[in-house]
């Protein structure tokens, strides 16, 4: 590529938009171009880098004997509706009819289309396993898009899914892309955690998410690096510290707490810390009043209490909804006498001699205990992990970080194709239904998480595997024949050596060129210029952390295969 021949069109300024850093540098290094909220346009320089990504994820795909395919993107409501997602799926699906009044909508995922084709394809056990792939556009009508490629309405991703003729041969499957996975990502050269995901709108008995470890990162996981345990605060299982209290419990004791609804309030009042108190949230889950009794310094992991009462929508409710349901005002509501459905986080059974509201405005119980004082039925594991927890898994100490989803593998089983009718013939002759996997990769998430991690405050360092580029090479002197001729020599050697490599020949100051380059990412910089005519060597710079070094044009091709031979084995 020749810098005077492409499309970049770079910028100084921050634009006002840019929330994220990815986002900041992807417009400045004149990546990406915005048309409409959510949805951007790839320039040369910016897809070439999504290219790169695309290329590591076909070869390993492939590798795990996996077929790329190509399936619409506008598919047809009545799909939809066969597996029941159309109105469980919400707005982020763009709904329409088009001009003989059919409903169709836009893709934001394709497990309702691949199911069809696999219904009418696959027949017989003969047939199985197999797994189809495509990387393709997809729509999703986010209510707030922001962050650029991290959160757009329109994106590109790679999404495969599996088929197999049992439960034990979808684990398998399972196995292969859970591995494929973890190469693709060790290839792209990022700082990644597998880690055990909630399952969402997708649906499936588990899954797990891959995130690039980020400071910007909208999620927060645990990791033990004790056991190299890892799971997002949604799916991570509080393991208990200890086997409970054993104070002697005392007599029960109603104290007046006048205005102290608050947490903070009550305890200052009463003296007592918050994990001596319990809170009584109520939920209205589907419609319906739930309340949750949990420890008042600890928050409720809210797809935890979702996922336990098999709901679809659920909210916190309101002060008039608590009042409506339970007759008591927010802030006094407690477990004694409670006439709602309840529900007790499972640390809350470990305490004794506890506060609670008195379901009496303006009053409190002291030394509450359940089972002497109140009875609750359904006791499962609803908070948030914290970093004091000890690692579910080894017992070992826990870190929080932050991480930006980039991939995600569900194990669906049978619940597609039972919906939507897709069987087959066993060895037997019986209809049995398929068994399915889903695998996803947000192809162009991909690229902006690598600049979330790779980056500093003159631009992008691209990890070697993502950079569109490996080298530039920065003519200084583009007036000056031997200058030109050296730089136009190093182009070639470079190229014919098979290392993607970028000429700036541009008529432009130097401390621009140098600007620019750091700003593109490019992870080495070949500078030809006063030093050439005075000794013909050429600098050699790399990007990571600006060690530079000096080779004559004889002896450059070796020397930078093997700077990026080491670039690529760093993180």
């Amino acid at each position: 590529m020749r810098y005077s021949q492409t499309l970049i069109p770079t910028l100084k300024e921050v634009p006002a938009e840019a929330e994220v850093i990815s986002h900041r540098l992807m417009l400045r290094a004149g990546f990406i171009r915005k048309l409409s909220s959510g949805i951007y346009s790839y320039l040369p320089y910016g897809l070439a880098a999504i290219r790169r990504v695309e290329t590591i994820v076909r070869e390993e795909m492939n590798r795990a004997g996996a077929q790329e395919m190509m399936m619409p993107m506008v598919q047809p409501a009545d799909l939809w509706k066969e597996s029941g997602r159309y109105e469980k799926y919400g707005p982020e699906l763009l709904r329409f009819t088009d001009r003989h009044e059919r409903e169709s909508c836009l893709g934001p995922t394709h497990e309702e289309v691949i199911t069809d084709i696999a219904r009418k394809e696959i027949h017989s056990y003969r047939d199985l396993p197999i797994n189809l792939y495509q990387i393709q556009t997809k729509f999703r009508d986010e209510i707030r898009p922001r962050f650029g490629l991290m959160r757009g309405r329109e994106f590109i991703m790679k999404d495969a899914y599996s088929f197999d003729v049992s439960d034990e041969m979808a684990e398998t499957s399972y196995k292969k892309m859970y591995d494929a996975y973890n190469a693709i990502f060790q290839r792209c050269g990022l700082d990644f955690r597998c880690v055990e995901a909630d399952s969402g709108t997708i649906g499936g008995s588990f899954s797990h998410e891959f995130m690039v470890l980020a400071e910007t990162g909208e999620d927060t996981i645990a990791v033990c690096d004790e056991c190299k345990w890892a799971a997002n605060l949604e799916k991570a299982v509080v393991r208990l510290a200890g086997s409970g209290s054993r104070e002697e419990t005392l007599a029960l004791v109603k104290v007046e707490t006048p205005g102290k609804r608050k947490v903070a309030q009550v305890c200052d009042f009463l003296k007592i810390t918050p994990d001596r108190l319990v809170k009584t949230l109520v939920y209205i889950a589907d419609g319906e009043a739930v309340a949750l009794l949990i420890r008042g310094d600890r928050e409720v992991e809210e797809i935890k209490l979702k996922n336990y009462l098999g709901a679809t929508d659920l909210r916190l409710a309101d002060d008039k909804e608590v009042f409506d349901a339970t007759g008591v005002p927010t802030g006094y509501l407690g477990p004694l006498g409670i006439s709602i459905r309840l529900l007790a986080d499972q640390e809350v059974m470990h305490l004794a001699n506890f506060s609670v509201g008195a379901n009496e405005k303006n009053y409190h119980l002291l030394n509450v205990n359940g089972g002497r004082d109140f009875r609750v039925s359904e006791v499962a594991d609803f908070r948030r992990l914290c970093e004091s927890d000890p690692c579910p898994s080894c017992g070992g100490s826990l870190r929080l970080v932050q991480g930006i989803e980039v991939g995600h593998i569900f194990k669906l089983g049978s619940a597609y194709s039972e919906s939507m009718n897709a069987f087959f013939q066993d060895s037997e002759g019986n209809g049995k239904p398929l068994v399915m996997g889903c695998y996803g990769i947000g192809v162009s998430r991909v690229v902006a998480a690598a600049i979330e991690q790779n980056h500093d405050e003159n631009g992008i360092i691209f990890p070697v595997p993502l950079a569109p580029c490996q080298v530039t090479v920065l003519n200084l002197g583009l007036k000056d024949t031997d200058i030109s001729a050296a730089a136009e020599m190093i182009y070639a050697k470079l190229s014919a050596a098979g290392i993607d490599v970028f000429l700036d020949d541009r008529d432009e100051r130097p401390g621009v060129k140098f600007k620019d380059a750091d700003l593109l990412g490019f992870p080495l910089r070949v500078t030809v210029g006063k030093r050439f005519q005075e000794n013909g060597m050429v600098e050699i710079r790399r990007r990571r952390d600006g060690k530079a070094e000096e080779s004559t044009v004889d002896g450059l091709v070796d020397l930078i295969r093997r700077r990026l031979a080491e670039l690529t084995g760093q993180r």
